[in-house]
């Protein structure tokens, strides 16, 4: 089995992980349970609790002690464990617990597939800018295939979702054992600092002006990002409360329709490879920051008749908006760091934006639309969807002016460093 055939399967059991359950959780928690939103709403925020450190960490024991491949095998059986364990609860407060042990175990594992992925590229003389993306496009169609397993076995409500993920999960774990070896970096210098020795070298990486900025406006765009895994399906659904749309096909296959947005990023992670080269990263991230504009500009304006187009046309935009930031941020932090941090940096990477940028926008956007956009339990949804374009371009305008960067087509190519 040729390397990068491997590498696409593991692409794609680690996001189909995430995809049976990340969607549809909603409708387990409301709809089976029938346990509050504030919980929820706790449940949801694990994702950037165990980002803002579980990433960064493991990077570091990777980096510095254990192999990878196997860490990430091992992280993979853990969680999924616990997501066996999950529907036998009946507290919500402990369902939380639950889901943070398991977030800490699979949160990283998103940074440390990366870092993989990379290891072995690099060693077998590939280009990462080039041959990266066409692997990480199976991690998407593995979202979307677990997405409709889901949804298409009747299990959108049920726990079935959960045994679903963990037996994606062992089953990668498994795999994961037989990949190529990813060997820690050794300690080379007797006299090393105390920050080598415990694998805090990425770090440094703040003390750079141009890696602190670019760190910073990833954890905006972070923000945004969940913005759009909290309210994107809510959103679509609560048109039901509409007499003259409660009928529609948006409404009766919302998650479907948002779909959308994984189907899109497909299309655009190809086109990665050509536009880091071209335009230079920032540039491509100019080009999210402005689809996240479009993202919430249209769905401001969009409904299920008539502004149909809107609607799907933002689900078009997404895979711009989260591709150009994601995909093309984690291929800028590997080519401009340094082979022997590279599991670290790509936490720190994940740190930022699944971490402090996830809590920052659930936290802030929770507050803001319960105490400006909620009237009667009714949500303002046009202007929910203005105030983040708002944000959005505010973060655009910051980012071009602050952010410098020579964009040279050559280095940009020459990855093989």
């Amino acid at each position: 089995m040729s390397t990068k055939l491997r590498l696409t399967i593991m692409s794609f059991l680690q996001f189909f992980v995430w995809g049976a359950w990340l969607i549809t959780i909603a409708n387990y928690w409301f709809a089976t349970k029938q346990w509050g939103g504030t919980e929820f709403g706790a449940v949801f925020s694990t994702l950037g609790i165990s980002s803002i450190f579980m990433p960064a960490l493991v990077g570091i024991i990777a980096d510095k002690w254990i192999n990878a491949e196997k860490l990430y095998g091992v992280l993979h059986i853990l969680s999924g464990l616990i997501f066996i364990f999950l529907p036998q609860i009946n507290d919500p407060n402990l369902f939380f617990w639950a889901m943070l042990a398991a977030m800490f175990f699979y949160m990283p594992t998103i940074a440390l597939s990366n870092s993989i992925a990379y290891h072995i590229l690099k060693s077998e003389n590939y280009d990462v800018v080039k041959d990266f993306p066409p692997i990480r496009v199976w991690g998407t169609v593995g979202f979307i295939m677990a997405m409709w397993v889901t949804n298409l076995t009747g299990n959108k409500a049920s726990e079935v979702q959960f045994y679903i993920s963990a037996g994606a999960a062992i089953i990668l774990a498994l795999y994961a054992f037989t990949l190529p070896p990813c060997k820690p970096q050794k300690l080379t210098s007797p006299d090393a600092k105390w920050t080598e020795i415990l694998g805090l070298n990425a770090f440094k990486l703040f003390g750079n002006y141009k890696m602190a900025l670019f760190f910073i406006f990833a954890m905006f765009l972070g923000a945004a990002l969940q913005l759009t895994n909290m309210y994107g399906d809510t959103f679509l659904d609560d048109f039901s409360k509409i007499e003259i749309y409660k009928e529609s096909f948006v409404v009766r296959y919302s998650t479907i329709i948002m779909s959308i947005s994984q189907i899109s990023e497909t299309l655009f992670i190809l086109a990665i490879p050509f536009f880091l080269k071209r335009y230079g990263i920032k540039n491509v991230m100019l080009m999210s920051m402005v689809a996240w504009v479009l993202r919430f500009g249209l769905f401001a304006y969009g409904n299920p008749t008539d502004g149909l187009w809107m609607i799907i046309l933002s689900m078009i935009v997404y895979g711009m908006a989260f591709d150009f930031f994601n995909i093309s941020g984690s291929l800028f932090v590997e080519t401009t760091t340094d082979s022997k941090i590279r599991s670290s940096a790509q936490g720190l990477f994940m740190m930022m934006t699944n971490g402090f940028g996830a809590i920052l926008g659930s936290l802030a956007s929770g507050w803001m639309i319960d105490k400006y956009f909620t009237h009667n339990g009714i949500k303002d949804w046009h202007n929910i969807w203005l105030t983040f374009a708002a944000y959005a371009l505010i973060i655009t305008i910051l980012f071009a002016v602050f952010f410098r960067h020579k964009h040279v087509r050559e280095d940009v190519a020459a990855v093989n460093h």
